[in-house]
């Protein structure tokens, strides 16, 4: 059972999904919970919306940021590693929206030795306009509403904000990583030290979050499926830049191939960066 959980919302420049987001967890059941958002270099505008959050979050708000040099998904989220402060780390996605229930929920199936994987339902690009422009709220939505949306063509798939007891059956796929994403997906801050983090010599967009499930896997952490319990709801964003998508499958085809755990440029990166910089500045 994990104690404080460290809630990692990674943005760039969306400030209106961002709101939603931090909106939902101001409104979660479960109350024992900080937040780090990990900016990906977003401008001013991101910063304010936060600092505005602040007073009103009801949890521990904290802001991580650096400059806006791409798409840097897998630093950010190291940065925001290192600023937690709890014993279990559950990522999301700047623009997916929890349910009331999502830190409970993840808290429940929480269990040393695994991961968990949780999934998303998709709204079509009018439903997320309409959404966050009359400022709707998704995460409040009864099984009638969701209906409605699936009916209308407004989501994907009904089958996602289901709730069923899986029990074993969550476990069926303990050792698979294809279909894990990091909009949705809770690791034991231990285990992340155990694999260095996120590898962030996956720079632009794409499999830096299966590349960690991958080495998780290869340190023997098995996976545990959140579906049909903490399905968040995911609002509809352009495609972002894939032009380095080919690299980025190549560098993850060499890690499933190989036995590598620890990331080639993960959180001991960052902190060794951070003690050259301080014993530069203490020099001078």
């Amino acid at each position: 059972m994990a104690d404080l959980i460290s809630v990692i919302v990674t943005t760039y420049n969306r400030e209106d999904a961002l709101d939603a987001v931090l909106r939902s967890l101001s409104h979660q059941s479960d109350t024992d919970f900080e937040v780090i958002v990990a900016d990906d270099g977003s401008g001013p505008g991101t910063t304010a919306m936060i600092e505005s959050w602040k007073p009103r979050l009801g949890r521990s708000l904290g802001h991580v940021w650096h400059k806006d040099d791409g798409f840097r998904a897998a630093e950010i989220r190291n940065l925001a590693i290192l600023a937690s402060r709890g014993g279990y780390c559950v990522f999301l996605d700047g623009d997916c929206i929890p349910r009331p229930d999502f830190i409970a929920t993840h808290r429940r199936l929480a269990q040393t030795g695994y991961f968990v994987t949780g999934n998303r339902v998709l709204l079509s690009p009018a439903l997320t306009d309409q959404m966050l422009r009359e400022k709707l709220k998704p995460e409040e939505w009864n099984f009638a509403g969701w209906l409605g949306k699936r009916l209308s063509g407004g989501i994907n798939r009904l089958s996602a904000v289901l709730r069923l007891p899986l029990g074993p059956l969550r476990y069926l796929r303990s050792k698979a990583w294809r279909g894990a994403r990091s909009c949705n997906l809770a690791i034991w801050r231990a285990d992340l030290d155990r694999v260095d983090g996120f590898d962030a010599g996956f720079s632009g967009w794409g499999k830096e979050d299966s590349d960690i499930i991958v080495r998780l896997l290869h340190a023997g952490i098995r996976r545990k499926d959140g579906v049909f319990a903490t399905a968040v709801v995911h609002l509809w964003h352009r495609e972002a830049d894939r032009s380095r998508l080919q690299e980025n499958e190549r560098k993850l085809d060499d890690v499933v191939r190989g036995d590598a755990v620890r990331a080639q440029r993960g959180l001991s990166a960052l902190r060794a960066d951070a003690k050259s910089a301080s014993a530069v500045a203490t020099s001078r």
